[in-house]
């Protein structure tokens, strides 16, 4: 469906200004901090007064509705305000109205007093999701609510909870940062929050995720026996193209002149060859005469996992080396308070937020390089001292 652009202009704001003193943001009824990216129109007018314009996106809300979404024009004006501002823009003159746009402000708990399985660390069996939590965001609350549901599940059953790190989803990266950090406006999970975003692939949600939702049993056995051959049709295929040698005869050597690529004075794999950007799977196939029929989801896996190896085996490092301070575990009832050379915003913080392990302590704001130091020699006297007595 097309969507369209269009702009506000200095009679939309003109109106705005004379009637900020109806807007519960200004006059104060509505106290909380609102979300960083979708700000409202008089925040945007009052914030960014030199601006003359701020565009506007006109939505169609579905294929049989002539009702359009306007987004970037979220407002908790009275309505009377809104359909004359918005009757000053381009497009929207004879605009009507099916409901007016309303601000919200919610009560928060604090996500630091949650376990990363979203359960309370105050009350056994309670489980927080969404806004609650002070996120902002339909996916964000989903997510929260998946993981909460799953583990309030297990917890029923008696089994192991379900916790997902910072390499193995984007459900991993929010719960963990919203339960580490102090939290001054609405979470929202962003990509450029995960640092192993190079493994956090839409392509491969299937192999990162389906065995875990197998094993918790959201995940049918039939679907499961589909999702294992399709793993094992891809590491055959990348098997395969590694032994496939592409000779540099004149026939291969124009097709590669042809795709803006530099002919080969040897044989070189076609797994190797297939590194370069000019190369995909689907343009070489006329190098590749023995080619299997594949469906589309396992050679599209075969060519991002080939072309990209380098930089995926470099983050699988770093994902490696992340997993050994997150395998330092540290004990629930530490206390903090008694460990000498430990500062006291250090102290503070991890007796309010209690990590169960290292990685995570590292990731709580206030928290140093040094006094993680500091701790690890805690521990380790401690150990020793212990082993030493038995």
């Amino acid at each position: 469906m097309p969507c369209y652009l269009t702009y506000t202009n200095a009679e939309t704001h003109r109106i705005i200004n004379e009637n900020l003193d109806r807007s519960p943001l200004v006059t104060g009824d509505v106290v909380g901090v609102g979300p960083r990216y979708c700000p409202s129109i008089e925040t945007k007018v009052m914030r960014f007064a030199d601006k003359d314009r701020h565009q506007i996106f006109m939505e169609p809300e579905g294929l049989h509705t002539r009702e359009v979404y306007v987004q970037g024009m979220s407002s908790c004006l009275p309505e009377d305000v809104q359909i004359a501002l918005y009757q000053t823009v381009e497009g929207m003159e004879n605009v009507r109205f099916m409901r007016s746009a309303y601000a919200i402000e919610y009560d928060c708990i604090h996500p630091t007093s949650l376990y990363a399985t979203l359960q309370s660390k105050d009350i056994h069996g309670l489980y927080f999701a969404g806004q609650i939590n002070g996120t902002s965001g339909y996916e964000e609350a989903g997510a929260q609510g998946l993981l909460a549901g799953i583990n309030a599940g297990l917890s029923l059953q008696g089994k192991e909870p379900l916790v997902l790190d910072r390499s193995q989803a984007y459900i991993g990266v929010l719960v963990d940062d919203i339960i580490n950090e102090d939290a001054t406006e609405p979470y929202r999970m962003m990509t450029s929050r995960a640092e192993y975003r190079l493994l956090l692939r839409q392509d491969n949600a299937d192999l990162r995720l389906t065995p875990i939702g197998h094993e918790v049993g959201l995940i049918s056995d039939e679907r499961y026996k589909a999702f294992l051959y399709k793993k094992e049709q891809i590491k055959i295929e990348k098997e395969r193209l590694a032994g496939v040698m592409v000779k540099p005869t004149k026939e291969t050597n124009d097709y590669l002149i042809s795709l803006g690529t530099t002919p080969l004075e040897s044989g070189m794999p076609l797994a190797q060859l297939l590194k370069r950007p000019q190369i995909t799977y689907a343009n070489s196939a006329c190098l590749d005469p023995e080619r299997p029929a594949l469906r589309k989801p396992v050679w599209e896996e075969v060519g991002i996992q080939l072309k990209y190896q380098g930089y995926i085996e470099k983050q699988i490092a770093q994902v490696e080396q992340f997993k050994k301070m997150e395998n330092r575990r540290l004990p629930v009832d530490l206390d903090y308070s008694a460990i000498d050379g430990l500062r006291l915003e250090a102290v503070e913080k991890l007796s309010a937020i209690r990590p169960l392990s290292m990685g995570q302590a590292s990731r709580i704001s206030g928290v140093s390089p040094a006094d993680l130091t500091v701790i690890h020699v805690y521990l380790e006297n401690k150990r020793k001292k212990a082993s030493h007595e038995s």
